[in-house]
């Protein structure tokens, strides 16, 4: 479980096919506190630590996490959002994350709205019910409050966030551009008292 805070933003330093992608990430965490086998959210997918070295990790990823996140566009030297495992005790500041994707997005536009970056994102027509106006949302790891939701009416709608100069700095929204793909992840609670209401 996590929490939408990003606390690094780590470097594809290597990728290796083999049956799955072995994917290393360069970071400034202290790997010698990551056990070996450990949950570490990567740009908002779950991922299990299985090798590291004194500045990286590596990470075993499945084809069909390739196929239903945004991780089969990685290269090397994309850089990628990072959080640990949520501790119980520690603050929680964002809302809650389980890492587990539920489709990939794009960025549509990208516009100056004072210091801030207001993004807007489409998202698959039959999750836009799980998202309202000043609700949780999950955007390539990072808690964000959703600003607007846009009904297309089609195949996909669209909703927007606004991203203030810190999370800029200290995610990777600062080099997102248009047309760029990021992973989703709804808000849980809003998964089961939709799950409620349809009973």
């Amino acid at each position: 479980m996590f929490t939408g805070i990003i606390t690094d933003i780590g470097k594809v330093k290597s990728l290796v096919k083999n049956g799955d992608m072995r994917i290393a990430i360069e970071t400034s965490y202290d790997t010698s506190t990551i056990e070996f086998g450990a949950s570490v959210a990567c740009s908002g997918v779950c991922l299990t630590v299985v090798d590291k070295g004194s500045d990286w990790f590596s990470v075993d990823v499945s084809s069909e996490t390739l196929l239903c996140t945004a991780l089969g566009s990685w290269a090397t030297g994309t850089t990628v959002n990072l959080e640990r495992a949520l501790k119980v005790g520690e603050e929680l500041g964002g809302h809650l994350v389980t890492g587990h994707v539920d489709c990939v997005g794009e960025v549509i536009s990208i516009e100056d709205d004072g210091d801030s970056k207001k993004f807007t994102f489409n998202i698959s027509d039959d999750l836009k019910s799980y998202i309202a106006e000043k609700g949780s949302i999950t955007i390539d790891g990072a808690s964000l409050t959703v600003n607007d939701v846009m009904d297309q009416n089609g195949v996909l709608s669209e909703f927007c966030v606004n991203i203030i100069p810190h999370t800029q700095e200290k995610t990777t929204f600062g080099s997102l551009k248009k047309g760029d793909k990021v992973n989703i992840e709804i808000d849980i609670l809003a998964r089961y008292v939709a799950r409620l209401h349809n009973k």
